[in-house]
């Protein structure tokens, strides 16, 4: 355990160095400060106002911008390290593979989740300052979603760089995955399957496999219980699951899919050859 903190430990002070960490965090802190600077919280949207608007308009926004930031910046983890001979100096030490694989992994988790969860309680914070009521819910399953969204991103970020043999192969894959997930949001991978007679069931449960649509769909009813934005696929998911026990499919499901490919990306990196 000590050894796996200290890699952890080597992990951060790495990343909060890193020139993409500072990027990182400024663009999720500025883009709350822009929130507030252009009013969002004195507007009204479906009924909801206040801090209530402000999250959620963060939330949307976070789904596009995290899973790209933190597939880009993960991808390199192994692969780079591979290229530049450090498995070499690694093996030289008394550090086990699985401390120094599991070490980065939680030491890029805290790097990457760290801004976006800091950036959501300062909004939160200056809500309460102002004397705006506090969506103490909608605070508490974002925090949950969004700490699902960055471990599901950051564990296939660890498989794709123990399985691409350079760090470019790695980033190109990485934005593949990237694109392939965006394009098979609901509306296309509807509108494909539903043209081919396939039973709308199948079509959903299919679409809810992908953490994207899982985590927008989730965010989407907290503010829209009814899921009306969704279309006919809501009576699908409301009827089958329900509320809340969907909110809990989609705090868990991401994470749980991001430890499974972390834990294939680390047997793939224990059998086979580092150097």
């Amino acid at each position: 355990m000590g050894k796996l903190l200290l890699a952890a430990r080597l992990d951060v002070t790495e990343s909060f160095r890193a020139r993409w960490f500072l990027l990182y965090s400024a663009v999720f802190g500025g883009m709350v400060a822009l929130l507030m600077i252009f009013g969002l919280t004195e507007s009204r949207v479906m009924g909801f106002t206040g801090l209530s608007r402000l999250l959620v308009t963060y939330i949307q926004l976070s789904m596009a911008i995290l899973p790209i930031f933190i597939l880009i910046s993960t991808v390199r983890s192994v692969a780079s390290d591979r290229e530049a001979g450090v498995f070499e100096y690694m093996l030289s030490l008394p550090v086990s593979l699985g401390a120094w694989y599991w070490g980065r992994f939680i030491g890029r988790f805290f790097a990457v989740f760290t801004p976006v969860f800091i950036a959501m309680a300062l909004a939160t914070a200056w809500g309460a300052a102002s004397g705006l009521p506090i969506p103490w819910r909608h605070f508490f399953i974002y925090s949950a979603l969004l700490l699902s969204l960055s471990v599901c991103f950051l564990g296939l970020g660890f498989l794709i760089s123990t399985l691409a043999r350079s760090s470019d192969v790695a980033q190109s894959a990485a934005f593949m995955l990237w694109l392939a997930l965006l394009l098979f949001l609901d509306l296309i991978l509807l509108g494909v399957m539903l043209q081919e007679r396939v039973s709308p069931e199948i079509v959903i449960g299919i679409s809810l496999l992908n953490p994207l649509q899982v985590f927008r769909t989730a965010a989407m009813a907290l503010f829209d219980p009814q899921l009306v934005l969704l279309g006919p696929a809501a009576f699908t998911i409301l009827d089958r699951m329900g509320a809340n026990a969907y909110l809990a499919w989609a705090c868990a499901y991401p994470a749980l899919l991001g430890l499974a490919a972390a834990g294939i990306g680390f047997w793939r990196f224990r059998a086979t050859d580092l150097v």
